[in-house]
């Protein structure tokens, strides 16, 4: 895998559009807490749970100073409808062309039933108020991730 950022490390700067056209960059996320988690699609089972179980938890991460960003390659209309049948509280950017994905190293070989193509490999960073990586998480328990997140 190509994923090579680690706690510390500045994070790449990204510029992407959220589920409502609006552009959202790195400098925009500067000054508070960030969680960004990238997931391969809306509407699949894994990532669905992924989505809810953040969403299930939203308050905490807001009493807790965070803002959670959702980053997949589905486009805004795609976004609207996971966030609209879900009621997912928080925003998701579009990564149609996974530069923000490579950027992150989080575009990757991935197989399936012996397949091989390329996808988004689940991982999740946690930036600090300056825009630094505070923590990275590779091995995401769908279920259970707001825990691995806040250390419930």
């Amino acid at each position: 895998m190509a994923f090579t950022l680690k706690q510390g490390d500045k994070a790449p700067d990204f510029k992407l559009e959220d589920q409502d056209g609006k552009t959202i960059k790195l400098s925009d996320l500067e000054g508070k807490k960030s969680v960004i988690f990238f997931y391969p699609a809306d509407m699949t089972p894994t990532c669905t749970i992924e989505a809810c179980n953040l969403r299930d938890n939203h308050t905490i991460f807001q009493s807790k100073g965070y803002e959670v960003y959702g980053v997949s390659p589905d486009d805004a209309k795609s976004h609207q409808k996971f966030i609209a049948k879900h009621q997912l509280p928080y925003t998701l950017l579009s990564d149609p062309d996974h530069k923000m994905a490579i950027a992150y190293g989080v575009w990757d070989e991935k197989q399936l039933f012996g397949r091989k193509y390329m996808g988004i490999v689940r991982t999740t960073f946690i930036l600090d108020e300056k825009g630094k990586i505070a923590e990275v998480i590779t091995k995401v328990k769908s279920k259970d991730h707001a825990s691995q997140i806040l250390k419930l």
